[in-house]
């Protein structure tokens, strides 16, 4: 790993954090964008580059370590959680991030990503997610919608796609957000708060592959399609959507519904109160996914669906080293490996 000068000249700049190296991503890949966003939000995170550190696993995704001039590695297929966790526990003070696409995050290392969310490393795990493997050309990924048409599903797809948001909920993660490689500004603010959280953070970013799977996500950004087809949440604000801001979503029960604002008498006041801190509601919002729940065609929700603090894993482990320290006090190596069961073999 080369050794990086420490940054003593005052607040950075997102040049200060490129590496200079040529970026190579195809033409319009949404991958510049989010690099570009990460380039322009840590200079205003405080925090020295030389505490940041980026993982990455395999995939397109991947090339982003080369692409930041900070410490990094670019591990092994899938892997990336498992090392960035050994990083963390070892320097709790670095500011970790892991940088996976949808197949790196889901399939080979979807065991890694499950047991990251629950141990809830203070870290932050960045997804790729452009519902295709890109980098070995055009292969169906377990984001891609059933039905899909790749070279390894020529009659379409027959499996059922994991919803990371709804997968990331399961399996106890404590920060579960999404947004989209087209809206910066969006981008900017879900990557500040995922900085916040104490805890694992997972950031979904909708990211476009021109190639192989090209306007996938498209009608969440476009100015005709944005303001009906997606719905942008806000701690504390209700759920508003719709060209005209006149769509609201409420609940009848534990049954979302999608209701028109000033008919029938209802107004904002009558909606669903965005709570990042309700994990039922938020498993509810997470299934608002592709075409339809409950049998109605809801937007597709960015923003900070869940976020609820909880203790951190290397706190957790360092409590229990310093409490078995106290009690047992340095225990000799040699002890350590032979254990307290030993036979004697006559």
């Amino acid at each position: 790993m080369e050794t990086l000068a420490v940054t003593t000249n005052g607040k950075l700049s997102a040049k200060d954090l490129s590496s200079g190296m040529d970026v190579k991503w195809c033409p319009g890949c949404g991958d510049y964008s989010i690099l570009k966003q990460v380039q322009t939000v840590f200079p205003e995170l405080g925090i020295p580059k030389e505490q940041f550190v980026f993982i990455s696993g395999i995939g397109c995704s991947a090339r982003f370590t080369y692409y930041m001039d900070t410490y990094g590695m670019h591990s092994i297929h899938g892997r990336a959680a498992a090392i960035a966790s050994g990083v963390k526990a070892s320097n709790p003070e670095l500011s970790v991030w892991i940088v996976s696409g949808d197949g790196d995050a889901f399939s080979i290392g979807g065991n890694h990503f499950i047991h990251l969310m629950r141990k809830n490393f203070d870290v932050n795990y960045l997804v790729f997610n452009n519902q295709i493997y890109s980098l070995t050309k055009g292969q169906y990924s377990p984001t891609s919608e059933r039905g899909k048409i790749t070279k390894t599903s020529p009659y379409g797809s027959i499996e059922e796609p994991f919803n990371p948001s709804e997968l990331a909920l399961g399996a106890k993660a404590s920060f579960v957000s999404r947004t989209l490689d087209r809206d910066p500004k969006h981008m900017q603010g879900i990557l500040k708060r995922a900085h916040e959280h104490n805890g694992t953070s997972f950031v979904e970013v909708y990211q476009n592959c021109p190639v192989f799977n090209d306007g996938a996500f498209f009608a969440f950004s476009d100015k005709e399609t944005k303001k009906e087809a997606a719905i942008f949440l806000e701690h504390g604000k209700p759920l508003i959507f719709g060209n005209n801001d006149d769509k609201g979503i409420r609940l009848d029960g534990l049954n979302p519904v999608i209701v028109n604002i000033n008919e029938s008498g209802i107004s904002a006041d009558d909606l669903w109160i965005h709570d990042e801190k309700d994990k039922t509601k938020a498993n509810l919002i997470s299934r608002f996914f592709d075409t339809s729940f409950n049998d109605i065609n809801f937007p597709r929700p960015f923003g900070v669906i869940y976020a609820d603090e909880r203790p951190v894993y290397e706190e957790n482990m360092q409590h229990q080293i310093e409490e078995i320290g106290s009690k047992k006090g340095k225990v000799p190596l040699n002890k350590i490996l032979s254990g307290d069961k030993t036979w004697n073999i006559l």
